[in-house]
């Protein structure tokens, strides 16, 4: 009896506690985090979540230019694709309108990464440097006159120069001289260069 009267007598104030710590979480930063994340407000539709699963949208293949192998209307090595939110989705668009889409309108473009070409073509450089390589023919087409000139007098640099050239270019390491890239085709092999910048994730570093 004394157990039970004891535990009666602390009820109100253990009411208070739990009173004043739902207050203080539900005014506080992790309340309003909380309603945030229940909320319902409605997402843009380019932050939808891609699902292999259970697709959200779909992008169209970019339309490439036939002569550059890039994507049409290549701007600042960036063009844009079409993409297509799932039927009965309702997101905000690229205009900021909440729209509940069919599977036929656009709801975002995305971003696709395209490249500066300057009218040189990789299967020529490769052919060029194969097969005339030793007459420097390879560094003439990509600009390099001197180099080419060069080892036209030192017949490829008596054979050496001239398949550390089909070597570097095949490989995509030489290019052209004025800095701009191969034409190759869209959909084939190419070289990716991979850069850290301030948005590169960093794993941390754990030591034993």
């Amino acid at each position: 009896m004394a157990a039970l009267e004891a535990a009666a007598a602390a009820a109100p104030g253990l009411l208070g506690v739990l009173w004043l710590l739902s207050v203080t979480v539900s005014a506080g930063p992790w309340g309003a985090a909380a309603a945030a994340a229940g909320g319902d407000e409605t997402v843009k539709c380019e932050d939808l979540r891609f699902s292999l699963t259970l697709p959200t949208y779909f992008c169209k293949d970019p339309e490439i230019n036939e002569a550059t192998q890039e994507p049409v209307n290549c701007t600042n090595y960036t063009a844009h694709a079409s993409c297509y939110p799932a039927p009965n989705i309702t997101c905000k668009d690229f205009s900021g309108n909440e729209t509940h889409f069919t599977g036929h309108e656009i709801g975002f473009f995305k971003a696709i990464p395209c490249r500066n070409v300057n009218g040189y073509s990789y299967r020529v450089a490769v052919a060029l440097s194969l097969f005339l390589g030793w007459l420097g023919a390879d560094r003439f087409y990509l600009g390099y006159p001197a180099l080419g000139l060069l080892k036209f007098c030192t017949v490829g640099f008596c054979g050496i120069g001239s398949l550390i050239d089909f070597i570097l270019i095949s490989m995509q390491i030489v290019g052209p001289s004025d800095g701009t890239s191969y034409i190759i085709d869209y959909y084939g092999t190419r070289l990716t260069r991979l850069s850290i910048t301030n948005e590169t994730f960093r794993k941390t570093q754990k030591y034993p």
